[in-house]
């Protein structure tokens, strides 16, 4: 990577398996721009996946739905739920659990995610204590 300050073009090509059981579309990270203070990436779903619970330590999260359904659990015991479909935003604290799954059993769940940590996979912390703990997250 040169070192001069500079913008960075990321081709959308590149995927990845995040530790929360996801595949993301690398975007704009530390490790293939030289970010210092964020994470954007895209993230899809596919019909009938979820992810796996977890929580991210040290950093926010903002998620804006494209396209689909999906439902999220969240809480210290994924005790609370919604569901957030296409055009909605989603804001979660650092140190909060929570589960994405998608509702549709024939169709993808496509959202962006930004993250305040360009590092954003050192700080996720897996709970599969947590899992099985909502009725129908698998």
């Amino acid at each position: 990577m040169d070192s001069e300050p500079g913008c960075r073009i990321v081709h959308g090509q590149r995927e990845y398996e995040g530790k929360q059981g996801l595949s993301y579309f690398a975007g704009v990270s530390a490790e293939n721009t030289g970010a210092r203070r964020l994470c954007l990436h895209l993230l899809v779903i596919p019909p009938g996946g979820s992810g796996k619970a977890h929580l991210h330590e040290n950093h926010e999260s903002a998620i804006y739905v494209i396209d689909g359904e999906t439902d999220v659990w969240w809480g210290p015991e994924l005790q609370n739920h919604d569901v957030v479909r296409g055009g909605d935003f989603v804001y979660i604290p650092p140190g909060v659990p929570h589960l994405p799954a998608n509702r549709s059993s024939t169709h993808p769940a496509t959202a962006v995610v930004a993250r305040s940590d360009p590092n954003e996979q050192e700080s996720v912390v897996l709970l599969p204590e947590l899992d099985n703990r909502p009725p129908g997250s698998r």
